[in-house]
């Protein structure tokens, strides 16, 4: 369904220096710097997929999905989705894809929301029928009701965010691109984006691209993750798969009554209070039913709990070992 090969864009980037004689200056001549955004970049993504694509900023997530969408050309390379070409088949290719920038809106500032979406309909030339059944059921899922015929510029951020999800939906597109689509939100309405996400991928069988610094959205939303950093793609695998690659070791937690639990190899102390512990296990040295036979030989342990390095830890290793 999307397959991108040695996708390259470079910019360039005005620079001066502060002050106004160098602001004069730089009327007559101005200094240029070419920022390389891709790198050979190249993945494909089934339909069906739900794929979470990861990065620090300024690493060339944005980038790839305006390519993806037809906003932007690259410098050389091969996008295809759906058999067609983006920036070249820009209307054809629109009709299949939902976008949702966190940061950009799509809805009109001063009309309420309503209006927004009639407009839309109109711009994609969606059937009556169809866009009346997608908005009765986005209306109802993102619970919409309330404010739909409130101006957009009068919505809270989270509300905003449920109307842009809506937006992009209302022509039943193929593709959904998410470009931090959770960015602000409170607890509640982050689970309900979520949820929603999850109810149409398993039921339209939409395919879903997401881009978020929220590992909480990764880990809820994807199963697949694409790290890219300085342009370039680093590691395309499985959530388990990076956290293996990142550290096999768990991390053991417990709390115990009499004497301390004896630490063997394998084990070694995380932190220690009275009552409780925290260790991490090398599973290569010792697992996890022989750790806890050892500890509880002469402790009686009452509350234990295992876990694996979480998504932050796993994401901030991997920037730290790709120096990105």
């Amino acid at each position: 369904m999307i397959s991108l090969k040695n996708i390259n864009k470079t910019f360039r980037i005005a620079k001066r220096k502060a002050g106004f004689g160098r602001a004069v200056r730089a009327l007559f001549s101005r200094e240029y710097e070419h920022i390389n955004a891709l790198s050979d970049v190249g993945f494909t993504v089934k339909e069906g997929e739900m794929v979470g694509y990861i990065g620090p900023n300024g690493a060339g997530k944005s980038t790839t999905i305006k390519i993806m969408c037809g906003v932007l050309t690259p410098d050389s390379g091969i996008c295809d989705i759906n058999g067609l070409t983006p920036w070249k088949n820009r209307i054809a290719h629109v009709k299949d894809i939902g976008v949702v920038f966190g940061q950009r809106s799509q809805l009109w500032w001063d009309v309420p929301v309503i209006d927004s979406f009639e407009l839309i309909r109109d711009i994609y030339k969606a059937d009556h029928a169809k866009y009346k059944k997608n908005l009765d059921e986005l209306t109802e899922l993102l619970e919409l009701a309330e404010i739909l015929k409130t101006p957009a510029r009068s919505l809270s951020l989270g509300q905003r965010m449920r109307c842009e999800i809506a937006a992009s939906l209302l022509h039943s597109p193929k593709i959904l691109f998410l470009d931090e689509p959770t960015i602000g939100l409170d607890a509640v309405s982050k689970l309900a984006v979520r949820q929603f996400i999850k109810r149409l991928n398993a039921e339209n069988g939409t395919t879903v691209l997401l881009t978020t610094h929220d590992m909480q959205d990764i880990e809820a939303l994807t199963e697949r993750i694409l790290l890219i950093g300085k342009g370039r793609i680093l590691l395309d695998g499985s959530l388990d798969e990076l956290k293996r690659h990142s550290s096999d070791h768990k991390t053991l937690s417990l709390e115990y009554s009499g004497k301390t639990p004896e630490i063997c190899e394998g084990l070694s102390i995380v932190n220690q209070k009275s009552g409780r512990l925290v260790i991490a296990l090398n599973p290569s040295v010792i697992s996890i039913p022989a750790a806890i036979s050892q500890l509880s030989k002469d402790t009686e342990i009452t509350d234990l709990s295992v876990a694996s390095i979480t998504a932050e830890e796993m994401v901030a290793a991997l920037y730290k070992e790709y120096h990105i």
